[in-house]
Order: structure tokens, then C-alpha cells, then sequence
């Protein structure tokens, strides 16, 4: 074992507090792996106290669940809750060893709350986004300590999916890289390391094989209904790509394939005009009742 790993193995017993920012879909999901993994939680959503409650809420549900189908008992839960604090306040992170940001896709936000989080985190806390299309260098540059900042990428559901990407930059040190990869290890997760490039790997792949398959509908190549059955019947995919960028939203899909197409330069990652158009007019998905199928 080298020194560093040495260190960084010796530094994960000091860990002791996670700060999650956002308490979205991925936020608390986050929290409650953290939870679970034995850390106490700061959860702080600045949005609103609505979404805050929700994901309190959510989160309870998510444990009573567990205890139901015989994953954790009552007196685990109740531990586990206990653990979990909330929020509306960035400051209530400055006792926190790593925080994990975990807001909307949108590098001006990001950009701005870990510029906050260098002035408030103790200088011995790493930051972490849980993005899937931001450069992790471009947030690394909002801060004093550029070899603390690292990507963790959760797959959704994060109780449940194991894959984790964890995203370098040149300027990640050694020591962070090996504390996150134990501290997902610790998690239950599965990591994977992967460069600081445009959607990293898993969005990268998934962006593709659905930006092609709204291109095979807008070329009239099938059908939506069949274009999902394709892959649901014939790759054994639990959700077709046409449903999965409904779920997703429509807004964060082309946003997410427009920043594959900037970073690499190539035709290949062309968002397809269908789905500008839809975004434009505001059809969105799921969360505004319409995409490339009806929800209402």
C-alpha cells in the first residue's frame, strides 16, 4: 500500500458528516445512502421549504419501506433518520468532511454554490458534485482548493443502483480520488473512474442511444411505441429511450446532449431538431404532462 493510499485510508475514519446540496430526485436519494452508510447528514435545499418537507417525507417512506420488505428493522430506521438533518442554509455545512452538490444541471448555479462552499467548508473538506454533464474542472476553478474537488455520479435510484462515476481532473489529488472511491465502497456502490470529458461515460452512452432514437422517429424510420418496444423486447432495457427522456425532461436531455455536442465538436452528437422543437414549445415530459407521449 502507498503512503497516499495509507493517508487517505487513516483520513476515512475522520469522516464523520455529509452535506448533501439539493433535495431533488438525486438529493435525497444521496442522503439516504449516506444514512444508511452510517454518516450524519446535513441535507440543505435553498429552493424552497416545500421540496425540503417532501424529501423528509420521501426519505421516511423510502426507510418504512425497507423495514417492510425486511431490508432494516424499526430501531435501524429510526437510527438512520436520526441521522439526517435538514436545512435551508449553505452555512449549516461548515462542519461537514464532504459534500456532495446535487442541484440542477446548470454550471452558473454550480459554479456559484461551491464558491460558497470554499468559503464555508473547513479547508480539509472535499467537494463533490453528483453531476452528470458539468465540467468538473469549470466548478474546480470556482475554488481555493481545486485538489478537493472530484465528481460523484449516482446513478438513479441511488438506494438502489451500485454503479458510481467517479470523475478526476488533472488537478485531483491522489488523496481525494482514494478517499471518494472508499467512501463509495463504504456506500455499497460499485465505482468506476472515468476523465473529466463531456457527460463522462454512462451519459455519454445513454445520450447517444437516445438522441439516435428520436432521430429513427423524426426520420419516420417507426414508430415511438415501437422504437421503445425495440429496445424493451429486443436488449431487454426496462424503459424504452423515447419514455426515458419523457422521464427524464426533455429540457435536461437536450441540454445534457448540447453539451456533448460543444465539448467534442462533432456531428455525431447533434441534439435532433424534434427535440429542440419539443423543448421550445414546452412540452417537456412527464413533469408537464407532455413529451413524446401524453401524461395527462
Amino acid at each position: 500500500m502507498t503512503a497516499k493510499k495509507k493517508n487517505a485510508q487513516d483520513l476515512m475514519h475522520n469522516i464523520k458528516t455529509i452535506g448533501i446540496v439539493g433535495a431533488g430526485q438525486m438529493g435525497k436519494g444521496i442522503a439516504q445512502v449516506a444514512a444508511q452508510s452510517g454518516y450524519e447528514v446535513v441535507v440543505v435545499s435553498t429552493s424552497n421549504e416545500e421540496m425540503m418537507q417532501k424529501a423528509r417525507g420521501e426519505i421516511d417512506a423510502s426507510l418504512e419501506r425497507a423495514v417492510e420488505i425486511g431490508k432494516i428493522n424499526k430501531k435501524e430506521k429510526d437510527k438512520i433518520a436520526a441521522r439526517l438533518k435538514f436545512s435551508r442554509e449553505l452555512k449549516s455545512l461548515d462542519k461537514s468532511d464532504i459534500v456532495i452538490e446535487s442541484v440542477v444541471e446548470n454550471i452558473g448555479v454550480k459554479q456559484d454554490i461551491f464558491s460558497n462552499l470554499d468559503k464555508i467548508c473547513p479547508p480539509h473538506c472535499i467537494l463533490t458534485t453528483n453531476t452528470s454533464s458539468v465540467s468538473i474542472s469549470k466548478l474546480a476553478k470556482a475554488t481555493q482548493r481545486p485538489d478537493k474537488v472530484i465528481g460523484m455520479h449516482f446513478m438513479y435510484p441511488a438506494q438502489k443502483m451500485k454503479l458510481l462515476e467517479i470523475v478526476k481532473t488533472p488537478a485531483t489529488s491522489e488523496e481525494t480520488y482514494q478517499m471518494v472511491k472508499r467512501l463509495a465502497l463504504k456506500m455499497g456502490k460499485t465505482p468506476i473512474t472515468v476523465a473529466d470529458r463531456p457527460c463522462f461515460v454512462t451519459s455519454r452512452l445513454i445520450q447517444t442511444l437516445i438522441n439516435e432514437a428520436i432521430f429513427c422517429l423524426y426520420e419516420g424510420v417507426s414508430t415511438k411505441e415501437e422504437i421503445d418496444s425495440a429496445l424493451k423486447l429486443g436488449m431487454n432495457h426496462p424503459m424504452g429511450p423515447l419514455e426515458l427522456a419523457d422521464f427524464i425532461g426533455l429540457d435536461v436531455v437536450l441540454s445534457m446532449q448540447e453539451a456533448l455536442y460543444n465539448g467534442f465538436k462533432e456531428p455525431k452528437y447533434r441534439p435532433c431538431p424534434l427535440l429542440a422543437s419539443l423543448v421550445e414549445l414546452g412540452h417537456l415530459g412527464r413533469k408537464t404532462g407532455r413529451g413524446f407521449y401524453n401524461y395527462k
